[in-house]
């Protein structure tokens, strides 16, 4: 695989197909790679394939091919990667699952993993992941497939159950930016201490924090009782409750329990940031049209890698380079007490044979019986989509912890019927049945 092609589905997100190529040409043994570039909004695929020819040619990958595709199957025809960043909807559905919830009083900061954002943003999607897998099936079938499409643990579950692929596995920076702040919370160089990590996606738990054999957990519990503004963060009370920090952001992370974001006090304690999302949606698309301007007068575009684990990936396959990353894959397994077929995050190996996930053993009683809750309500929107079984869409918002402690029963079958309505055809025909209450 000397010059591997990798097919970008959703290339349209400018900004972060940037820093992936970034990430990728900064290795020697890919600048001579084939980036296949897929969207299928013209304009942005058009400035998407202007930014990566700049990148190509600021990180001296010269040899780079690339090209751009609105047809989709011939951008992963052969291909040896792909890397989808697909948003179906864009931001007009990310403003459905964030004002329809609102008007029955739910609250939400982020909206993309579980709640009634996620289950919607996994309904959206499904479709286009079948078709997806279909085609890679039939035109890449020894193919990576590297998913960052949120929600992350449903798409992967869904997509290892409807299309039969099984070279597949979610990405996701969480654990690695965690590791980082608190490296630095504790003032030890990230490049010193040694951690281990596992969980769910955006609810995974630092298992392991030490600098040469010490933990460092005792130190970090110093700062957090002499430091009053840490006690205000939603990370460090679960923390400081459940023994193991969490791997993602207070304002994701008060979304998948349901102590925080119905409790006025608690909101405000916390600091938290209802519909947080919005506000990045609206900068992304702010970031696409300076993107755009810049490319169209020809002014310079920041080239900055982002240390992602997808070109890492890539680089070690090809290569043969070993190098750990955390990555989702069906359980199987790995962590004895969560289900089976749910899909986890781990540590994972990679070399030239693949990715190889490490078995964790049993997570603390505490940690799995969230993390327990959060895939039982996975599974129930995978089998929605599934079964063609609308009323699992219900099943899984009751089961949201979130969901479930802001709303009773009926507003929820409510919601439900208003989100479907919302979403209309983007939904498989089946799962748009209004079911009433």
């Amino acid at each position: 695989m000397t010059h591997p092609k990798i097919a970008f589905m959703g290339a349209g997100s400018v900004v972060f197909t940037q820093g992936l190529l970034a990430d990728l040409f900064a290795f020697p043994e890919l600048t001579g790679a084939h980036i296949a570039l897929h969207d299928i909004d013209p304009e942005r695929l058009a400035t998407a394939r202007a930014a990566a020819s700049y990148i190509a040619e600021r990180r001296g990958a010269a040899h780079a091919t690339i090209t751009a595709h609105a047809e989709r199957r011939e951008a992963l025809a052969d291909a040896d990667f792909v890397i989808n960043i697909v948003q179906i909807g864009m931001d007009e559905a990310t403003r459905t699952d964030f004002d329809v919830p609102a008007k029955h009083g739910l609250r939400q900061t982020i909206g993309d993993t579980l709640g009634i954002g996620g289950i919607f943003r996994a309904l959206r999607t499904f479709p286009f992941l079948r078709e997806l897998g279909a085609d890679m099936a039939e035109v890449c079938p020894d193919a990576w497939l590297l998913n960052y499409t949120n929600p992350m643990a449903m798409n992967v579950q869904y997509l290892t159950a409807a299309t039969g692929l099984t070279k597949v596995v979610g990405l996701c920076h969480s654990v690695y930016w965690t590791m980082r702040d608190l490296a630095e919370l504790v003032d030890v160089p990230y490049e010193e201490i040694t951690y281990r990590a596992a969980g769910v996606n955006h609810q995974a738990w630092v298992l392991r924090f030490e600098h040469e054999g010490r933990d460092l957990y005792p130190k970090l519990d110093e700062l957090i009782a002499s430091e009053a503004e840490l006690r205000r963060r939603v990370r460090v009370d679960m923390y400081r409750r459940l023994g193991h920090y969490p791997t993602e952001t207070s304002e994701h992370s008060s979304e998948y329990v349901p102590w925080y974001l119905h409790h006025d006090s608690e909101v405000e304690r916390l600091r938290l940031p209802i519909g947080a999302y919005l506000g990045i949606v609206e900068e992304n698309v702010a970031e696409y049209r300076r993107t755009r301007r810049a490319l169209a007068a020809g002014e310079p575009l920041a080239v900055e890698g982002t240390m992602e684990y997808a070109p890492q990936i890539i680089h070690s396959v090809v290569t043969g380079t070993p190098r750990t990353v955390y990555g989702n894959v069906p359980n199987h397994g790995l962590i004895d007490n969560l289900p089976a077929h749910g899909v986890v995050e781990v540590p994972c190996l990679v070399d030239a044979s693949g990715i190889q996930p490490t078995r964790i053993g049993s997570l603390p009683p505490q940690l799995a019986a969230l993390n327990r809750t959060y895939l039982s309500m996975n599974d129930l929107v995978v089998r929605a989509a599934l079964e063609d079984e609308p009323r699992h869409i219900r099943h899984a918002a009751m089961t949201d912890p979130a969901t479930a402690a802001a709303l009773p029963v009926e507003r929820i079958w409510q919601l439900c019927d208003d989100m479907v309505r919302a979403h209309g055809e983007r939904l498989q025909p089946a799962l748009r049945a209004q079911l009433g209450t």
